[in-house]
């Protein structure tokens, strides 16, 4: 089947409405799983060939080729994240902090019967120790359908910050 660009605006409103929906249940599910650091269950949104990238705050464009980044992910490394936030190796989030997830402005940007790609507004408060961090940005997202449900082929997360937090670090996912 050849690949052929829906144009959103010539859909139907229901449609959009039901198309966007989909998405935003999706990224809710998402952030819900990460809050209550169900870790397992997120690593089954995602496609086998999936990828995970985070630009750093100074370079918001960067390219993982050819720039520094704070997170360049694939599917084996995800899995490795997982596993490393899931220990006791990882010091600065054990024990566990306390996340909550706000995802809004969720958008349908393009689509086509392979796959589409999405984006949101993200902000992030992680609580430990009597310290807050807010982390404030937007992500987006390819997805793919398989079996008929929505998969994560590609987020990429750019945070809008012009630095890090004093610790200076991103330990959880944001």
């Amino acid at each position: 089947m050849v690949s052929k660009e829906r144009d959103l605006a010539g859909l139907r409103l229901e449609e959009r409405a039901l198309l966007r929906f989909e998405v935003e249940e999706l990224l809710y599910e998402e952030a819900t799983m990460l809050d209550e650091w169900r870790l397992d269950d997120w690593l089954t949104l995602f496609t086998e060939d999936a990828r995970y990238t985070m630009p750093t705050t100074d370079l918001p464009n960067g390219n993982p080729a050819t720039d520094v980044v704070f997170i360049d992910d694939d599917m084996s490394r995800i899995r490795g994240r997982v596993k490393r936030l899931k220990s006791r190796h990882a010091h600065r989030e054990f024990p566990w902090s306390v996340n909550r997830r706000l995802v809004t402005n969720v958008r349908v940007i393009s689509a086509d019967d392979k796959e589409l790609v999405a984006t949101a507004s993200l902000l992030v408060y992680r609580s430990r120790m009597g310290q807050m961090d807010p982390y404030v940005g937007h992500a987006t997202y390819t997805l793919k359908r398989i079996d008929g449900a929505l998969k994560i082929h590609r987020r990429r997360v750019v945070l809008d910050m012009e630095r890090l937090s004093q610790h200076g670090a991103v330990s959880i996912i944001v």
